[in-house]
């Protein structure tokens, strides 16, 4: 049986990474996670079927005992944005040492350990040509994005010191607009290509039984084509279904851009060997329909209707 670690396990993507590890029935879990409120609610439900463990991964004698005894490493903690990118030296110590100390654990004590990484598909930065990207096209990043910075850091310093690796490079993630926090500033005009939690999970843990043909590579993990869309569409559908949010409007209004979107036209190569996508636009819109019904949701609803009609008009001028 063996034995896979998680980072960042209480989060969005490391949830995902949980459910889907227990269903295979064939590892020994551990989830490494910070402890607070909000974490130890969300990994409750785990408790008697995984090994929860609370601490940081810039801590050496907890990753060093950890990387001994797992052949596998989901390394996905990190410091998302806003924050990322308005507290860079938190973002460079969390992101970029943390993972540097599991990579240095590997190297010193596991070098079979396979560690799959999660990247972001935001350090291609604003391109030009958004419908034709690829892991090949250069990234423009802007000097305030510390985020995409140091994971591209990030992603050197593994390939450069381990010999086993995968990095995926993730798509906007796209979770419950109700418990979960935007993880991006996103442009409304730009068109996107997004991908649910359950996917993005669902190929970390498949990548597992497929180490071989994804070993010392990088992918573009997305939706594909069923999940382009214009952002602004979508927020039109988050507005309808569950209404105005501080949390919405301060990404829209007042904090900087940091993720332009973009069509990944090399997405479809990752899919072809774990076969990881199961939904669409759609089957995600049906579930956030339960908000639509919620009375509690109804003057947030309300409120939200000046959004709905801007944008749509807004949209309908920008197809003519």
């Amino acid at each position: 049986m063996k034995k896979v670690l998680v980072t960042g396990a209480g989060g969005t993507v490391g949830l995902q990474v949980i459910r889907f590890l227990l269903s295979e029935g064939k590892y020994e879990i551990t989830a490494l996670e910070l402890k607070n409120k909000h974490v130890y609610k969300r990994l409750k439900q785990f408790r008697k079927r995984i090994n929860i463990v609370y601490g940081d991964v810039n801590d050496s004698a907890i990753i060093d005992a950890l990387v001994k005894n797992h052949d596998v490493v989901i390394h996905l903690a990190g410091v998302l944005p806003p924050l990322a990118n308005i507290r860079e030296d938190l973002c460079k110590e969390v992101d970029f040492n943390g993972t540097k100390q599991i990579v240095d654990s590997i190297k010193d004590y596991n070098p079979d350990c396979f560690l799959l990484y999660s990247s972001t598909a935001s350090v291609y930065g604003k391109q030009e040509d958004y419908e034709s990207i690829t892991i090949k096209t250069k990234s423009k990043l802007d000097e305030y994005d510390y985020y995409a910075k140091y994971k591209l850091e990030s992603e050197k310093y593994i390939k450069d010191n381990i010999k086993n690796y995968s990095i995926l490079r993730l798509a906007y993630i796209l979770g419950d607009p109700g418990p979960e926090n935007l993880i991006y500033n996103i442009t409304p005009d730009s068109k996107c290509e997004l991908l649910s939690a359950e996917d993005a999970g669902y190929a970390f843990v498949c990548a597992i039984d497929f180490q071989k043909e994804v070993n010392r590579k990088t992918f573009n993990v997305s939706g594909g084509e069923k999940f382009r869309t214009r952002y602004s569409d979508y927020l039109i559908y988050l507005f309808k279904t569950y209404g105005l949010s501080f949390k919405f409007l301060s990404a829209y209004l007042f904090a900087e851009k940091n993720y332009y979107g973009g069509y990944y036209i090399d997405g479809d190569k990752l899919d072809d060997i774990l076969h990881f996508r199961s939904k669409n636009l759609d089957v995600y819109y049906s579930t956030l329909a339960k908000y639509k019904y919620k009375v509690s949701r109804f003057f947030p609803r309300l409120f939200a209707l000046p959004f709905v009609a801007y944008y749509s008009s807004r949209n309908k001028k920008k197809d003519k």
